[in-house]
């Protein structure tokens, strides 16, 4: 199975960090974050990647030829024109994913040890068009499932935005986006929308007819690194884990 991970973007929380490097190739406790992440997938058994670049993309570009790929198969997915955004960044990596039925999403500056393995299980349990890994956590925008772990919306609990998926009369649940998810490749035949769009946006107008499900996550830690304040913390919890 192939995962593709998400590391076009600019990097605007990191600031100064990101001035002159990619956000994927900041780095955590002496290590780029790409490198971890690479690492850690293919401890999970990962080998095969597809990575999209736009920022300093020759960067990652030579970071990768340095490290002989990790030993790993690697596909570049170019945005270098245009940075797509995640739904027109896979989109525009469809060429690379088509030979996966399934195929995972992760994204570049997300740090954790989620059980993907398990992941993979629920979803093809529910035979899902796509499951998304979510979490208990304080963030001001969360999704909405309802009893049968379906996704019904997306509100924005600080302003009160709500995006309607579909109606339903049962209690629905927020759950905190974990920016990891596993799609079915069938994703591609319903996919109308062109250039940049946001693959959540994507996910709304699809929940109306498919199977877009929730999967509370199995983890020791999960850091969301794209933060200044979230980076420290997590180097603070490598080396306090480190020394056990």
């Amino acid at each position: 199975m192939k995962i593709m991970i998400f590391a076009a973007g600019l990097g605007t929380r990191l600031k100064h960090l990101t001035k002159n490097s990619p956000k994927a190739l900041v780095k955590l406790n002496g290590k780029p974050i790409l490198e971890h992440l690479i690492l850690n997938l293919k401890l999970q058994g990962f080998n095969n990647f597809v990575i999209n670049v736009h920022h300093f993309a020759d960067q990652i570009e030579n970071f990768l030829k340095k490290n002989n790929n990790f030993n790993s198969n690697i596909y570049i997915s170019d945005e270098r024109e245009k940075l797509l955004e995640t739904g027109g960044g896979l989109l525009k990596a469809k060429e690379f994913l088509l030979d996966s039925k399934e195929f995972i999403l992760y994204n570049a500056d997300i740090f954790s040890d989620i059980n993907l393995k398990k992941l993979i299980s629920a979803h093809k349990k529910n035979n899902a068009l796509v499951t998304l890994a979510v979490q208990n956590r304080d963030t001001s925008r969360k999704l909405l499932f309802n009893e049968n772990n379906e996704l019904c919306q997306w509100k924005n609990f600080q302003t009160n935005e709500v995006k309607i998926a579909k109606k339903t009369n049962s209690k629905l649940i927020a759950w905190a986006f974990s920016g990891i998810h596993i799609v079915n490749n069938q994703i591609f035949n319903e996919i109308t929308e062109k250039g940049k769009f946001s693959i959540i946006d994507l996910y709304l107008r699809l929940a109306e007819k498919h199977k877009i499900s929730a999967y509370k996550t199995e983890h020791s830690y999960w850091f969301d690194i794209g933060k200044p304040e979230n980076l420290s913390e997590a180097e603070n919890y490598v080396l306090k884990h480190a020394t056990k």
